[in-house]
């Protein structure tokens, strides 16, 4: 082991940036709407293991925030226990209680 090749050591030259920048905002920060989580989140809601025939959840809507409880979905809408239908386009967050 006294006649091992040296490792080649490279110099870095610029400065390497790793970390993340943080923004702390205020409590009023405005969310911005992405559909494609909305829809994330819903398929999660229906596919856990706890959802056997209705969901109880928390709907945040452009406005104001509501509890309903969920029994099932279709292409567009969201289907309430109490026959009401949601719109998904309509709801900014939804999270499961």
């Amino acid at each position: 082991m006294k006649d091992l090749p040296k490792v080649f050591e490279g110099k870095i030259s610029n400065v390497m940036k790793n970390t993340q920048d943080i923004f702390y905002g205020n409590d009023r920060e405005v969310k911005n709407y992405d559909s494609l989580s909305v829809i994330r989140k819903i398929n999660n809601i229906f596919a856990s293991p706890s959802h056997v025939y209705k969901s109880k959840v928390k709907i945040t809507f452009k406005d104001h925030v509501d509890e309903k409880t969920i029994v099932g979905k279709t292409s567009t809408n969201l289907l309430t226990i109490n026959g009401e239908q949601i719109k998904i386009t309509d709801i900014f967050d939804i999270e499961k209680i």
